[in-house]
């Protein structure tokens, strides 16, 4: 019984440590404007990528001369 209540005691303080954290992290803010430019280059660099590398745009695309399993062996067709 000991031995599941300081396992218990290890995963909620884990968890605990790990809030705040993370909620640590939230609360710096950048201060100078070539900080915010990087952050807003970021953040418009992350939302194009999220939606050219989604799911849709991967795995609906045509085959193009390009992909890697044509110039992968000898066959090209």
């Amino acid at each position: 019984m000991t031995a599941l209540l300081v396992l218990l005691g290890v995963i909620i303080g884990l968890g605990v440590l790990a809030f705040v954290v993370v909620h640590r992290r939230g609360a710096s803010r950048t201060e100078t404007v070539e900080g915010l430019l990087q952050e807003q280059e970021a953040l418009r660099q992350a939302q194009i990528d999220r939606v050219s590398f989604n799911s849709r745009a991967v795995h609906n695309t045509p085959l193009t001369g390009s992909d890697v399993h044509h110039r992968r062996g000898g066959n090209r067709y």
